[in-house]
């Protein structure tokens, strides 16, 4: 008989390619990875150490499922990023022995109230609200890093409705994996089920109900969504 005074919440769990899933224990996201992106937001991309903000793991949207237009907003925005599991833990990891702590990567699409967060900024309030909304992290199947080594460029993209709106490439990111788990881990103790979103390139853009989003990651795979 359990001891719990309310049902244990249900653990979320990402589909792996070739089957089974990875349980999900927390997100961090990447800020500003991108050089052109953080120009487009207005910031200097040089000047700046990683920042990372967080998800609640049930903030995941899985299996290509509709994505509910959120409340509260009238500018939500896409950013396409690649997503890495973490399969064992650690603080303090050196660089040199970063991805071996890695599981495996995904396609995953960090969704924003971008109105929102203004306001936070402006404010100088949490971008808690903005970023980490019920159903804001479509993600598709995480491969195997065993299967699909360990990606550090190629490119990056996302269509809305068959068109092109961010097109890139993962060497242009800021802090490459190594370098982010290594600064993480700095900070928090990594551990098995955490997954990192790595920041997006630029051309991030407003999407409304009925717009289709599809991701793809050269060597990683694809996310797909509908806003409904």
């Amino acid at each position: 008989m359990s001891n719990y005074v309310i049902d244990p919440p249900a653990i979320t769990a990402v589909p792996v390619a070739g089957g089974g899933s990875f349980p999900v224990r927390r997100i961090f996201c990447v800020g500003r990875n991108y050089a052109e992106h953080a120009r487009e937001m207005g910031h200097d991309p040089d000047r700046e150490e990683p920042f990372f903000f967080t998800k609640p793991a049930d903030a995941l949207l899985i299996n290509g499922a509709d994505m509910p237009y959120p409340a509260k907003t009238k500018d939500l925005h896409h950013e396409m990023e690649l997503v890495v599991a973490i399969g064992t833990g650690g603080k303090d990891i050196p660089e040199s022995e970063a991805l071996a702590h890695v599981y495996g990567y995904a396609a995953g699409l960090d969704m924003t109230r971008r109105d929102l967060q203004a306001v936070a900024k402006k404010a100088g309030r949490p971008w808690d609200m903005a970023k980490g909304f019920d159903l804001s992290g479509p993600i598709g199947e995480i491969v195997p890093a065993s299967h699909a080594g360990h990606p550090s460029a190629g490119k990056i993209e996302l269509t809305v409705n068959g068109v092109v709106r961010q097109s890139s490439d993962l060497a242009k990111q800021i802090w490459n994996v190594e370098e982010t788990i290594a600064y993480l881990s700095g900070l928090v103790e990594l551990k098995p089920g955490d997954l990192i979103f790595t920041g997006t390139p630029e051309g991030v853009a407003a999407v409304g109900q009925g717009d289709v989003l599809e991701g793809e990651i050269a060597g990683v795979g694809t996310v797909r969504t509908r806003i409904v």
